[in-house]
């Protein structure tokens, strides 16, 4: 065996002479150990980039598995929280002496939560997106916590016109008569013939990202999976019995909203709440009627914020 092992990265120069604003390793495939605020601390299955940049214009590269080697470090000895990232960020710029300034890392994974039936009481697996972004700038923070909530969607415009066909198929049924029968109308309104129409909903999903500070320990999910559900009031279900299939319904019908109105309901249930820096949303209506999707964006609107 050789006595020492060739380091092209350290022994040799650049190739041509720059700076580079990332480089590292995208896609890692790790399991992590996840704190959510109001959770018990649960594996996840993530994939995660991690990137420093490249500040001296003549080195060659970065030394990518010391950054491996510190999620390694993490996931396998360590709970993935705000402190955590604070520290995985530093540990990655001075594993880079004299070569970086800047660390980003972000871990994509699916969140499982136990969720209970509208009326039942019946409870079942959800499972969300999330994305937790860490980066570091010459000594600045910036931690970002993103979740995609799926909920239905029913359209006002297609409620409207469903009411007025089932009037019309009333008038048609009972308009020759000078007096209608209560038995009759009630028996007309279990019907097909009776509910002529029904308005159009769909899937949607609620992109949220919102910005966190060192006032945070364990990662927020429920708290914003609770707040933007209550605020749609339709969330999608995992253990459905009948009755929770009818008070689905009977939300959905209580709740028409074109995605204005979701992204709305939304900002207003966020501005509520103390303690994110700032937010993002992106309503999807994944529109049912038409071949295209209708979409909202809106953010807290502060000064230097998030952007729509």
């Amino acid at each position: 065996m050789p006595t020492s092992m060739p380091d092209i990265a350290n022994q040799t120069a650049a190739q041509t002479e720059g700076t580079l604003d990332r480089v590292g390793m995208g896609n890692i495939e790790m399991p992590v150990m996840v704190a959510a605020k109001d959770e018990a601390e649960r594996v996840v299955s993530a994939h995660i980039d991690a990137f420093v940049n490249l500040n001296d214009p003549k080195a060659k590269g970065i030394h990518m598995s010391r950054l491996y080697l510190l999620l390694d470090e993490l996931a396998s000895n360590n709970v993935l929280n705000y402190q955590s990232l604070v520290t995985l960020l530093n540990e990655f710029i001075s594993s880079h002496e004299d070569l970086s300034d800047t660390a980003y890392v972000k871990f994509s994974f699916d969140y499982p939560m136990r969720r209970e039936a509208l009326i039942s009481g019946k409870k079942g697996w959800r499972v969300y997106p999330v994305t937790i972004i860490g980066k570091l700038d010459k000594g600045k923070f910036d931690i970002e916590l993103c979740v995609d909530i799926a909920y239905s969607s029913t359209c006002p415009c297609s409620a409207a016109l469903a009411r007025q066909l089932i009037q019309q198929a009333f008038t048609e049924k009972f308009g020759q008569q000078q007096s209608v029968d209560k038995a009759d109308v009630h028996a007309w309104l279990g019907s097909t013939e009776g509910i002529i129409a029904t308005p159009h909903s769909q899937r949607s999903i609620a992109e949220m990202k919102v910005k966190l500070n060192s006032k945070v320990s364990s990662f927020p999910l429920t708290d914003i999976v609770d707040t933007v559900e209550a605020a749609l009031q339709t969330p999608v279900q995992a253990a459905v019995k009948r009755e929770d299939e009818q008070e689905f319904a009977r939300l959905n019908g209580q709740n028409l909203m074109f995605c204005e109105d979701a992204a709305r309901r939304v900002q207003h249930a966020m501005n509520l709440i103390e303690g994110y820096d700032d937010f993002w949303v992106k309503i999807n209506h994944l529109e049912s009627l038409h071949a295209h999707d209708a979409i909202a964006v809106t953010t807290k609107g502060i000064k230097n914020g998030y952007q729509a």
